[in-house]
């Protein structure tokens, strides 16, 4: 069968690698990872990482490494990678631990900047110390208002390994939860952890994750499968593309824990195609560990299969979608089914299959080492943990933050993202990625959490969010999102196949100045028979963006079919300040 037990993958395995037959040599070598890991902090140590992922390397942090890997050839320096730190707005930065010196972090560092970096002549670069003390007027990273108020507890690694180097993360605690699965829990223990984590799906659906395991690991069939959906295709969210690119052992990790859990023969892992690096260093980081012993038959010594296999997605954003993500894997046409019977009775090949988005895979190691009620201490009784949200928008300080559960929306804009950009004035944020409606000013003091935004249109999901000004046209944007999802249908049933087209022929009326009030209501009674009749998910909350800024930017659209004017300019039809003059 070409689904049977996989023990090959296809990437370069590293040489030096060891192949470990027991949890002895497991902790040996762990040993020896913290003792490398403790001299790149020696008082001597001259150390130079840049951080690396597909958004600094698209602003030339590749070059940046390459110039310092020139300028220190032949010296005593360590010079290493590691990934971006989630602060998209310091790429590229580069960390330089001198000799009597703590490691420093340069911010916006352009490869004819390196010369003068290495000669330490760009002071005015430095952001921030590593540490917990300032060094002369550089303060403490930590301090910085981005990292200050996050909790990083999934991105504790990310930023600070090389995640292309399996000895820095078990250096860091990976595959110590892995261990404690392996040889002193029981399946049944561990699923009460994780039930008593509350730990809810972080794909969007907030489904509890110990119910789904304990489902899977009642049903008789074998074999089993445990899928781990990376295959965020939303504009926007890129929270599991960092995962992959910054710390892949610690979902790996997760996802070997999950299969031993609930008994699956086999983990998979369908990563989106449209993430070449994360593909790459995740594949990098399952071949190392398959070297080590800890992918295979009889991990360890344990008596325990574990087998695991990689697939990227062709780029279409219905595979997110748990049914049509399956058949993709098994080499069909990624479309949703009906439920029931669910993916924990008939998944992969009509075999019980238990379903994670990456980012709840992701914690499982931290609550298998610390405990459920150590998870369920943080955020609020519903939501427990903390959550991965990124954001797009006229904002001082974009990116990858890790916040809390029930932080004020407020404060994740305000304080941690920096406020809007000088000259821009704040309108709205969207939320839901595109599967809800925006919060305005007056609704930024909801916490963030999978439950208190639905009062105001407003939903948690992947946790993407796109802040827009007062230049932005409600009934733009609202087209725009329409139009995502109206692409990304799989056409299978006819509401969603017919009933999205039909809307944006209506919001193409209306940005032209031909629309009436009557398609208002029009757009209102077709998003219900979508919202009610489709199939799956996308269908379901394909018109709810369009609905959410009808509601709050109700105006703008009675602007445009009563006056025939745009407010933003944005629109074919003339703007007010071109009606105005006319006058």
């Amino acid at each position: 069968m070409t689904h049977g037990h996989p023990l090959t993958l296809t990437p370069k395995l590293a040489p030096s690698l060891p192949n470990l037959t027991s949890r002895a040599e497991f902790e040996s070598f762990r040993e020896e990872a913290e003792r490398q890991w403790s001299s790149y902090s020696t008082p001597d140590a001259w150390v130079v990482t840049v951080g690396l992922d597909s958004s600094s390397i698209g602003k030339g942090a590749g070059d940046v490494l390459a110039r310092v890997r020139e300028q220190l050839a032949g010296t005593d320096a360590v010079v290493r990678q590691a990934s971006g730190n989630g602060a998209n707005w310091m790429e590229p930065w580069v960390e330089i631990k001198r000799p009597g010196q703590p490691p420093i972090v340069y911010a916006n560092i352009e490869p004819s900047d390196v010369p003068d970096l290495l000669a330490d002549r760009l002071g005015h670069r430095a952001i921030g110390v590593i540490g917990d003390a300032p060094y002369g007027d550089i303060p403490p990273l930590q301090e910085l208002p981005f990292f200050k108020l996050q909790k990083r507890i999934l991105l504790r690694n990310v930023g600070v390994i090389d995640p292309e180097s399996i000895e820095d993360a078990i250096a860091r605690g990976a595959y110590s939860g892995y261990m404690k699965v392996l040889f002193d829990l029981s399946q049944d223990e561990v699923i009460e952890e994780v039930t008593r984590a509350n730990l809810r799906g972080r794909g969007g659906a907030g489904f509890p994750a110990g119910i789904k395991w304990a489902s899977g690991k009642r049903a008789r069939a074998r074999p089993k499968y445990v899928v781990c959906n990376s295959h965020e295709g939303e504009p926007n969210v890129y929270k599991d593309r960092r995962i992959h690119e910054g710390d892949p052992h610690r979902l790996l990790e997760g996802i070997l824990i999950a299969c031993v859990a609930v008994g699956a023969d086999i983990g998979y892992n369908y990563i989106g195609g449209e993430y070449p690096l994360a593909i790459q260093r995740f594949r990098k980081a399952a071949a190392d560990a398959e070297r080590l012993g800890l992918i295979g038959k009889n991990v360890l010594g344990s008596g325990k299969d574990v087998g695991l296999r990689i697939r990227a997605g062709g780029g279409a954003y219905i595979c997110g979608e748990g049914s049509a993500l399956m058949y993709s894997i098994m080499g069909v046409r990624g479309q949703p089914r009906t439920k029931p019977p669910r993916s924990v009775e008939e998944g992969l090949w009509k075999r019980p299959t238990v379903a994670n988005n990456s980012e709840t895979l992701a914690n499982i190691p931290d609550i298998v080492n610390n405990g459920g009620d150590w998870y369920a201490s943080m955020g609020t009784g519903k939501s427990t943990g903390t959550k991965l949200v990124t954001v797009m928008g006229p904002v001082k300080r974009m990116g990858l933050v890790e916040v809390e559960m029930g932080t004020p929306f407020r404060r994740v804009i305000e304080d941690i993202w920096g406020g809007m950009k000088d000259g821009h004035t704040f309108k709205g944020v969207q939320t839901g990625g595109i599967s809800a409606g925006p919060l305005l000013e007056q609704h930024l003091d909801v916490p963030l959490d999978f439950d208190s935004m639905a009062e105001y249109g407003g939903m948690l999901g992947s946790g993407g969010f796109v802040v827009y000004d007062d230049t932005t046209c409600a009934v733009d944007y609202a087209r725009y999102m329409m139009a995502f999802n109206r692409y990304e249908s799989c056409s299978k049933c006819v509401p969603c196949r017919l009933g999205n087209p039909a809307i944006i022929e209506i919001i193409d009326r209306i940005r032209l100045g031909r629309g009436s009030e009557a398609d208002l209501a029009l757009i209102e009674r077709t998003s219900k028979h979508i919202i009610e009749l489709s199939l799956c998910g996308l269908g379901q909350v394909a018109p709810m963006p369009l609905l959410g800024m009808m509601q709050k930017h109700h105006e703008e659209f009675l602007e445009h079919v009563r006056d025939g004017v745009c407010r933003c300019g944005t629109c074919p039809i003339e703007s007010r300040v071109t009606a105005v003059a006319a006058d």
